[in-house]
């Protein structure tokens, strides 16, 4: 990746992570409406590809965060796998196995696992048994690595127990004490491991690994014996890859087929699994027949219960940052995202009497509870009463009998467990049976004898006798020339010395021995004539296994030390058994008279296959005499056709060292002008680009030039912007005020044309009727003239007539007269009046000046806030309504001066 110069387009931010595709742009989407940036959240998102960031996680970091949770599910007695998914190179194996500096997951879960067993065992509060295998799948075959190569290693049967699920054949199971135990199985099975380089990593898992942990935890729980068994599965996958990526062929391209077959497999069981808890948690939906296809794949099926059933599972996705595997990367991301949704329901793995009888005696107590509650008198009337006491008795029995077999069976596999010095181990199909402390395994002569018989040999002296001795013996035998009190074995310091006492008979490695004697790994031990022993040391063994592992002891330097002399004598040793020895010589007589007469057979059937043979080499010779003969006249001819075919040769040789010399010196004087052709091109382009370069200059010259001085028309029309918006804001506030005053006069003069026209109104009433009543008058009047008029005309003059005439013509003058003088009153009260009125109008208007004057040089002195300016402006606006009334009185007061009293004082000067 990093030789391809790539990108890196992974984030991480506490549980999220986000990915980015580098070939859409950046605020845009791509075809089919593709986002630029991907974000995925899951449980927990660890940052590992920079040392040198503040958000690295380490090693040590990750199994905090994962791998104690696993150790405490192991002692809780759940199931647990761990299992890394990722494209090859992107760090799987680093996660799980580690390097030499930094160990992965799986060292660190086994050496949590042992901390806490020390811890717990100190304070005696259980006892513990761990076993461990190691397998891989390669080309869908199982194979144990925990085994040396064989035929047996490889092609391992899958198989599927009712109870417990899927397991492998005859895979083989190896007891371990401590984590030094588990770290030397695992190195040998990592040896084991196939494994291949790619286009893509150098030492890529060809495999799927899965190392499996037994774990047995035996304590008591409420004075109960309880047992639970947990397994652990923490698996390293094989990586998903491209062929044209990993650049495969032949055998890798088959491997990585068969990966990704397992690989795809595995995602279609989790995408089953996910779909059935969907179900699962959506009640009111259908739900479809879903099909896992666990039997698809070996990988699948081992794991069937860490996938979808009884176990605490964490996946782990690696993924690489490089934007050269966007499309690995994103897949591992979703598919990850899948698997979120597949929810385990892990149960405890206990002995199911124990659970029987925790919830037995849980009913027992609740039953008493019930028949100790209210009136018990009443309560044993009852016929419920009598039915609980009966089915708790019932109860109590079969707690009591359950507890009781279960108690017999815990105390002898408790003891096993509380010895701590020997243990019981699988191999295959074979059990191993495993000691810490040194000890002795006899070596029956019954045919008929099938037990295995085992002697600790504890620290200080062990005593070797008979029953009829006259202390008590550790190990008692029984047998030819044994004495009552044999020998003893003294264990000090882990050094074992055999001290025969006095006159017994004692042989190590067939050699009588009459002293004290110190005792090696494997050496045989005769005591008396019947009873054989083979002597084990461990911790000596041990020793000798690193030995031989480092190189320091070979087989052959073996043969120098007493394990080697012990397997040399061996048969020397059994000599000394009589009950052995005369079927031992008819067994070696039957023995050589059945090989001498397998021999005679075989020589008479070599004899017989020599004679043909012969015959079949005389017939090959003379065959093969002939094919000389022919093959000679053969070579001759082709000695000839060679010298020609080489005459021919040298010829056409010459002539194309001659053509090769012109052809030599026709490239030499096209190169020279291919030179001299370049050279003058390079000058020509050197020569355009300086000028292109100086047309740029210029260019960009101008440019600037012409960018500043459109700056700055861009700042003086910014000014003029400003100026004129200043000048249309002022020019606005005097129109709004201009507007003002104008509605301000309307709405004055409409006032004062409403009060003119009332006025006038009322003045043409008053008229109307004066005017009527004296032209009622004045046709009365003008009635008796004419009278009088006719009568003078006819000669009779009525004197009376016309003096009522003119006396009614005075009468009308006089109520004229009289009217006027009262019009005139009224209108020197009037007048009267609005003098009055505008005086205090001139006092009110002269009032409202001084406080605004007052008020508007004190703003002129300070500066107000701004409503003061407004109050002041308000003063100002009372002003102009008092100025109109004014100005509105005194225009009355000129038309009633000017007009209606000298008009009235004109008609009452004609009425007089």
């Amino acid at each position: 990746e990093k030789d391809l110069e790539a990108k890196f387009i992974i984030q991480m931010e506490k549980s999220k992570t986000t990915i980015t595709n580098l070939k859409i742009p950046e605020g845009g989407t791509g075809d089919s409406g593709r986002e630029r940036t991907k974000t995925f959240t899951y449980d927990f998102s660890f940052y590992s590809a920079d040392t040198k960031s503040p958000d690295y996680v380490s090693q040590e970091m990750v199994f905090k965060t994962l791998g104690t949770d696993v150790v405490k599910s192991a002692f809780e007695g759940y199931n647990a796998c761990v299992f890394a998914y990722g494209q090859t190179g992107s760090g799987k194996s680093y996660t799980m196995m580690g390097n030499s500096g930094d160990s992965g997951l799986i060292p660190r879960i086994c050496e949590g696992l042992f901390s806490r067993i020390n811890e717990t065992t100190r304070w005696d509060e259980a006892s513990f048994r761990t076993e461990v295998s190691y397998l891989e799948i390669y080309n869908e075959r199982v194979r144990d690595l925990l085994r040396r190569k064989s035929s047996k290693t490889f092609n391992l049967r899958v198989r599927e127990h009712p109870k417990e699920g899927p397991y492998v054949e005859d895979l083989s199971k190896h007891l371990v004490q401590n984590y030094a135990d588990v770290e030397e199985l695992m190195d040998a099975g990592n040896i084991n491991r196939t494994t291949a380089a790619t286009g893509m990593n150098d030492v890529s898992s060809r495999s799927h690994a899965i190392f499996t942990i037994k774990f047995t935890q035996a304590k008591f729980d409420s004075e109960m014996p309880c047992e639970t068994i947990s397994k652990i599965h923490l698996v390293d996958l094989a990586g998903s890859e491209r062929a044209d990526a990993t650049g495969a062929t032949g055998v890798r391209l088959k491997e990585g087929g068969n990966i990704n077959k397992s690989l795809v497999t595995l995602g279609n069981v989790i995408s089953a699994l996910a779909d059935l808890s969907q179900d699962a948690a959506n009640t009111l939906a259908k739900k479809k027949p879903v099909f896992v296809p666990y039997r698809d794949s070996v990988l699948t099926w081992l794991l069937k219960d860490s996938l979808g059933g009884n176990s605490k599972t964490i996946m782990i996705a690696t993924i690489s940052p490089a934007d050269v595997n966007y499309g690995e990367t994103l897949s591992t991301l979703r598919y990850a995202n899948r698997a979120k949704n597949i929810i385990n329901k892990p149960t405890i793995n206990e002995d199911a009497n124990v659970k029987l009888i925790r919830e037995l005696r849980a009913e027992i107590a609740r039953l008493k509870t019930l028949l100790a509650q209210g009136n018990q008198i009443a309560l044993l009337d009852s016929p419920t009463a009598l039915s609980m006491e009966e089915k708790l008795q019932q109860n109590e029995a079969r707690v009591q009998e359950l507890t009781k077999e279960w108690t017999n069976k815990w105390n002898e596999t408790q003891n096993i467990l509380k010895e701590q010095t020997l243990a019981l181990r699988k191999e295959g199909i074979g059990v191993v049976l495993d000691s810490e402390l040194p000890h002795l395994i006899g070596i029956d002569d019954d045919l008929l004898s099938t037990g295995i018989i085992l002697y600790h040999l504890k620290e200080g002296q062990t005593y070797v006798g008979r029953e009829d001795a006259s202390t008590e013996q550790d190990i008692v035998l029984h047998g030819l020339d044994l004495e009552s009190e044999h020998c003893i074995f003294e264990n000090i310091g882990g050094t074992v010395t055999l001290i025969p006492l006095s006159g017994s008979q004692c042989s190590v490695n067939g050699v009588q021995i009459m002293e004290a004697t110190h005792l090696n790994q494997g050496a045989v031990i005769l005591l008396g004539r019947t009873n054989m022993f083979r002597f084990n040391h461990p911790k000596e063994a041990a020793k000798l296994r690193e030995k031989r592992k480092s190189g320091l002891l070979s087989s052959f330097s073996l043969s120098m030390t007493d394990l080697s002399k012990s397997r040399e004598n061996l048969s020397a040793v059994m000599l000394y058994n009589p009950g052995l020895e005369f079927e031992r010589q008819q067994r070696e007589e039957l023995e050589k008279l059945e090989s001498k007469r397998k021999l005679i057979e075989e020589m008479e059937e070599k004899q017989k296959s020599d004679k043909a043979e012969l015959e079949r080499m005389q017939q090959e010779v003379e065959t093969q005499r002939k094919e000389t003969e022919i093959v000679q006249l053969q070579i001759r001819k082709q000695e000839e056709s060679l010298k020609r075919r080489s005459f021919h040769i040298e010829n056409k040789l010459k002539d194309l060292l001659a053509e090769k010399e012109k052809f030599e010196e026709e490239r030499l004087r096209e190169q020279q002008e291919i030179e001299l052709q370049k050279k003058r091109q390079e000058e020509e382009t050197f020569l355009r680009v300086q000028e292109e370069l100086q047309r740029l200059k210029e260019l960009n010259n101008n440019e600037k030039a012409e960018k500043f001085q459109i700056f700055q028309e861009l700042d003086r029309l910014q000014k003029e912007k400003d100026e004129q918006y200043a000048k249309l804001e002022l020019e606005k506030k005097r129109l709004e005020e201009q507007e003002k005053e104008q509605v301000m006069l309307v709405a004055h003069l409409e006032e004062q044309l409403r009060e003119k026209q009332e006025m006038i109104q009322l003045l043409r009433r008053g008229e109307v009727q004066w005017v009527e009543e004296e032209k009622r008058d004045l046709e009365g009047i003008r009635e008796s003239l004419l009278r009088v008029k006719e009568a003078r005309a006819g000669g009779d003059e009525d004197g009376e007539e016309l003096e009522k005439a003119q006396l009614r013509f005075f009468e009308f003058k006089r109520r004229q007269l009289v009217k006027l003088v009262n019009l005139e009153k009224d209108l020197v009260q009037q007048k009267d009046l609005l003098k009055k009125e505008v005086q205090e109008e001139q006092e009110i208007l002269e009032c409202l000046k001084c406080e605004h004057d007052k008020e508007s040089r004190l703003l002129g002195k300070h500066e107000e806030s701004f409503t003061d300016v407004t109050e002041v402006a308000q003063d100002f606006e009372k002003i102009k309504p008092v100025e109109y009334r004014l100005q509105y009185k005194e225009r009355q007061l000129q038309y009633l001066l000017q007009n209606h009293l000298p008009t009235l004082l004109e008609e009452k000067q004609r009425a007089v």
